[in-house]
């Protein structure tokens, strides 16, 4: 079974595309030590089944999926996102 993550900060690059911008995802260890990797691993990670991740927005727990682009590439989106990662770009930056 997968380990399980809560996504609590993003970093970003300076591109407009909503598909390539998070370069990486952070939260906190059960002992309070943050994590941050970058988004290929993340992907990686989700594929192979030794992680997952959430987000909790608005009181609702929704999963992070690998999604792929209509140009192919893949991505980091939530669950309930659509198209449009969005609860995972409206989340702060990692530090």
């Amino acid at each position: 079974m997968a380990d399980r993550h809560e996504v609590l900060c993003i970093n970003k690059s300076n591109r407009t595309d909503p598909h390539d911008r998070i370069t990486h995802i952070g939260g906190r260890n059960g002992d309070g030590t943050a994590w941050k990797i970058t988004q290929p691993n993340a992907i990686a990670g989700i594929e192979s089944g030794k992680w997952s991740f959430y987000v909790t927005r608005g009181g609702r727990t929704v999963n992070v999926i690998v999604s792929t682009s209509r140009f192919g590439h893949k991505y980091l989106k939530t669950e309930n996102d659509g198209e449009q990662p969005d609860n995972l770009l409206s989340l702060p930056e990692c530090r």
